[in-house]
Order: C-alpha cells, then structure tokens, then sequence
C-alpha cells in the first residue's frame, strides 16, 4: 500500500484540497509518518481479523488496516473530513461511521466477537474510551491505541508509583499491556505539544469480584493520602477486619495496594 502513503506534504494537500484545518477541539492531529502506520499494523496483527477504528481522520491508518483485515469499521466524529476520505479511500472496503465514540455502545454496534480496536485517540477522551471498552466491550480484545505518553505510563503503572491509580488498577484487572512504540511530535501534523506512545493491550478474563475491586480503588484513591482503613471507613462497619481478612495492611495507603488487592478485598464484600 505503498501509493496509499501520506507523508506530511500529502496530509498538507488532502486537507488544503478540501479546505479542511485541524480541529483541536476534536484534537486533530493526523499520522504523517508512514513507518510508524506499518509498526501500528504490525502490532495490531490484524490479518483475516476485524477492527475497528476511532478517529479515521485523513484516512492513512485505515487504509492499512483495510489492506490487512477482514473488516475494518471506522468512527469518525467530524463530518467535515468525509470528503478527503472519501478521496483517500477509494476502492477501499470502510465501513465510515459518523459518531461520537464515547457515546458508542460497542458490543450492540459491532458484529459478533474476536475485534481488534486500533486508533490513534484523541488525547483528551483516549482514557476514557479505553478504559471504558475495557470494562464494558468485551467483544474487542484486543488494543493497540496511540495516547499521550503520560496516560500510557500511567495506564500501565504499578503500586508506589505516583501515576499509579484507578486507571491503572481497571487496565490490570482486564488485560495484559505493554509500551510498545514510542512516537515524537514531529510524527503528526500538525504537531502535538507533548510525547506519545502506542499501547498493546490483550484482554484477559476478568475475575467476579473486578467491577467491586474497581470501586473500592475508586473509593481509596479518592482519599489517597489517607491509610485504607479510614478511606474505606465509610463502605464497611470494621474496615479493620475486612482488610485484615482480606491480607491487607490496614495502615497501607491506596497507591501501595496491587491491583489482586483490591480483588481480595472485594472478595471479602462477596463472602459477608
């Protein structure tokens, strides 16, 4: 797909082509670094499998990924951009969907199971959506999404760190991630201000006891300079012997839990 390349001078003329600025409200700013597209295909692994894709902004990731998968269905929130990927698509078999996806319900709008979510996110609802189709779409089990470098660190951050936090707890309790790619500012155009990186993360099992886990960090992390017996106080007659039942030191403070202890914990709710 080499012809289906889009370099920066390319994006510069698409977007000039169609009188089209990047939106920074919709935090518009396009791949123009066609190595990085392959690594970001590559890494999804998406031959014979079906994805979907947020964010098809000018077209020059999900042209790969319609070259690769089996299906490949893309959402886009800006209506404006139809028409460059109308252009840049051409031939191409994309199912464009023009939705918020925030708002999307993805296992009512997708077909069957076995989907593979890739995209370049906007930086300020990637969190959101991530974290959200991970506790809610179990038909996507696969993730292979660019952020901001700071939420992919914090994403995958462990106890005592001072990213460490509800994110990190949902994305342990429901997958198995890595930092798999690092991309400057000077990948894009317009330029973001900050560092990015694209993350992989594998859907696992999720135990029982995960939604009540997720809660319980909520609640701790909501007072975190305060130990876990007085942030949980509230949730439990004897926060005490809860933790204590559970293995937990009550004086420790809701960055020094693991994300398997707030699973015991919650573990306890479900046995009282």
């Amino acid at each position: 797909m080499a012809d289906r390349a889009q370099h920066r001078g390319e994006i510069r003329a698409l977007l000039a082509r169609h009188g089209h600025r990047p939106n920074q409200t919709f935090g518009q700013n396009f791949l123009a670094e066609p190595t990085i597209i392959d690594r970001i295909v590559d890494l999804a692994d998406v031959a014979e499998r079906k994805v979907v894709e947020v964010g098809a902004g000018t077209g020059s990731l999900t042209a790969r990924l319609a070259a690769t998968a089996d299906e490949v269905v893309s959402y886009e929130l800006d209506r404006h951009l139809i028409p460059l990927l109308e252009e840049s698509l051409t031939g191409l078999d994309v199912d464009i969907r023009i939705a918020d996806a925030t708002s999307v319900d993805w296992c009512r709008e997708l077909d069957g199971e076995g989907w593979v979510l890739v995209a370049n996110l906007p930086y300020n609802v990637g969190t959101g959506i991530v974290l959200d189709a991970l506790r809610g779409a179990p038909c996507i089990d696969r993730f292979v999404v660019m952020l901001q470098r700071e939420v992919a660190d914090r994403f995958l951050s462990g106890p005592g760190s001072k990213i460490y936090g509800v994110p990190s707890v949902i994305v342990h309790l429901h997958a198995r991630g890595r930092v798999a790619l690092s991309v400057p500012p000077g990948a894009f155009e317009p330029p973001p201000a900050v560092e990015s990186a694209v993350v992989v993360l594998d859907r696992v099992e999720p135990s029982p006891s995960a939604e009540a886990a997720i809660e319980i960090a909520e609640q701790a992390f909501g007072q975190r300079r305060k130990m876990v017996r007085r942030s949980l106080a509230p949730r439990y007659e004897d926060a005490v012997v809860v933790l204590t039942a559970a293995g937990v030191d009550p004086t420790k403070r809701a960055e020094d839990l693991a994300p398997d202890d707030y699973l015991a914990i919650a573990a306890q709710e479900r046995t009282r």
